[in-house]
Formats: structure tokens, sequence, C-alpha cells
């Protein structure tokens, strides 16, 4: 997704360097629920749609889903069934339990590719099947239920000895491999589909992508790339339809793993911010793995929030105004 992330103040920076070794409570002065207004003001329209406002007021499935899970861990029931019901309302496909991964506002239709993003998917089901259980909703657990069962069934392919979950229905398959989103495996959600489902359904699929994850190690410092493509059992190059780089996209692993207590999965990304802070060097927003080059900027406030929850350092203390830095802000925070 072409975003333009914002960048993260050298006095965040400094925060991060001196208290890097801080403990994980520190920087989180504002209440929890402070900041989810904060969020429900600046992203969610009245209509349920939240929008990227790094990406031209945009709406997707991915920013449905976040908004989702943030309004359960608020316990924001109304929004809650105001963000549900505007996606099922715009993005839901009839054909089956998936959602079109894109609305663009600007356009005579706003719902041009019916593709989906399995990850947008894997939020809304999941934020459902949470809401269903604690505010005991019915229709939420039966819909869980069918999206998980679409993901399983369309999402899932079995290639190379692994079943891979694809990051969409169409486009990822070709005869030189599978392309793979590390940043898709959001372990507390397979974890809860699991959970509801059995390990039979889910388990290979759960141990196959922490395999994947332990496999993507490039350039000096062994960080993932956004984009994999898998070419055998336990053979995984950065994907050429992407530029090679830790970035925007796989930033989002680090906030995973800790999301899933899974933070071994996340702990070479960890020493590679512990050596910058250590040198009192920005964490740049991207670096290419395979060449080293770096981004001429520094990480988003979003970036820096999983920084220092994963480093047990302060993070930022506003909320950044762009929808995807924000986000990872508010997961970054969330306790689910």
């Amino acid at each position: 997704m072409a975003v333009d992330r914002r960048w993260f103040t050298l006095g965040t920076l400094a925060a991060l360097t001196v208290a890097c070794g801080a403990g994980e409570s520190n920087g989180r002065g504002a209440k929890t629920d402070d900041w989810w207004q904060r969020y429900r003001a600046a992203f969610l329209s009245p209509d349920g749609r939240i929008i990227d406002t790094g990406n031209g007021g945009i709406s997707h499935s991915e920013g449905q889903g976040y908004g989702m899970i943030l309004a359960f861990a608020a316990s924001d029931r109304d929004a809650f069934a105001s963000i549900y019901h505007w996606t099922e309302q715009s993005l839901s496909r009839g054909d089956m339990a998936l959602f079109s991964w894109r609305y663009d506002p600007r356009e005579i239709n706003p719902v041009g590719d019916p593709n989906n993003a399995t990850d947008g998917d894997m939020l809304i089901a999941w934020a459902l099947a949470l809401a269903g259980k604690r505010w005991k909703m019915q229709h939420y657990l039966d819909r869980s239920a069918q999206i998980r069962n679409a993901i399983r069934s369309r999402c899932v392919t079995s290639q190379y000895g692994r079943q891979l979950l694809l990051p969409g229905i169409q486009g990822f398959v070709t005869p030189a491999g599978v392309t793979v989103n590390p940043s898709y495996f959001i372990w507390p959600a397979l974890d809860t589909f699991a959970a509801l489902d059995g390990q039979h359904v889910w388990g290979q699929l759960i141990a196959d992508c922490e395999d994947l994850v332990r496999l993507a190690k490039f350039g000096a410092h062994r960080l993932p790339p956004d984009w994999l493509t898998v070419t055998g059992t336990s053979q995984v190059i950065p994907a050429a339809s992407h530029p090679p780089r830790f970035g925007f996209d796989a930033i989002r692993i680090a906030l995973y793993s800790l999301m899933g207590m899974r933070a071994n999965l996340a702990a070479d990304i960890g020493t590679f911010w512990r050596q910058r802070l250590t040198q009192q060097r920005p964490i740049p927003a991207w670096i290419d793995v395979v060449t080293g080059e770096e981004a001429p900027y520094p990480v988003s406030e979003g970036g820096a929030a999983i920084v220092g929850r994963l480093l047990g350092a302060p993070e930022p203390a506003t909320l950044s105004a762009d929808y995807f830095a924000a986000s990872l802000q508010m997961l970054a925070r969330a306790r689910l």
C-alpha cells in the first residue's frame, strides 16, 4: 500500500535512545480511552468508514479491521457496530465471505478491484470473534466463522510441503514461487482461530508461518523483507515484485510477534533497533536487506511506538495525524 508515512521527531528519537532499557509501562501516561477518542475523531467517519489520511482518503479492509479491533479494545460497541456495518455494506463480496480490499470515494466505482487482502479479512474475523464472545452477539460469531472458513479454503495453498498464507486470492502463485507477506501473519488472530476451530484446522499453517519468519533473515542485520517469495521447503528470497526492504509492512512483524506472545520471532529486529539507539543514530523507515541502503528519514510515530514496546522504551506521547502511523500506535498500546 503506497502510503505517505510520517516521520517521528528527533525528540522522540532522543527519548527512545536515552531510555531504551526502561520498563514497558513507561510513556503510557494517557488513558487508552482518551487515545481511542482521539483516534475515533481523527479517522472514523459518521457512517463507519476508517479514512486513510495518508493515502488520498481511501478506505480498505485493513483499516476497517484495525478500527474494529481498536473499538473492541475500547469497549465502544456503537463504533464497532458502525465500522462493521459499513464494511459489510461497502466491501463484502457477494461470491464468498471475504472483502474487497480497497474503497476509493473519488472513483465512480469506489470498489474497482474485487481482490481481497487477507490481513484485512483476518482482522475482521478476529474482531468479530472477540466481540461476539464478550458481548454475546451470536451473529458476530457466525460471521467470523464464515470468514475464517473462506480464508482457510481460499487463501491458504499447499506448496513445497508447506501450508502458505496467500496475501490475496489472486496474483501470488507463479511457477517461480509463492509470494507471501510476513506482516500478514497476525499471530493473535491465528491463535484465536485455532482456539475456535481446532489445531487440526490452523496448526500446520501457524507452524509453517513461524518457520517462514525464522527463514526470512537477510543482510548484515538478518532482517525480513516486506514481501517474500517461497521457492522451496526451506528456500525463501525477497520478492522480485517489490523493493527488498524491511520497511512499512515488515515493521508489523515485531508488533504482531509481541501481541501474539512470540517475541523470539522479532529478536533480530530488536537487536538492530537497539544497536541504532545505543549508537544514537536514527532508526530508518526502511533498509534494503540486500544492499544495506537506508531511508533518509526515520520511522514514523507508529514505528517508534513498536520500537518502544519491543525494547521497553517510551513511546511517542501524541497520536499521529497519519492513519497508518496512528493505527500502529494504538495497536502497540493495546492489550487484547
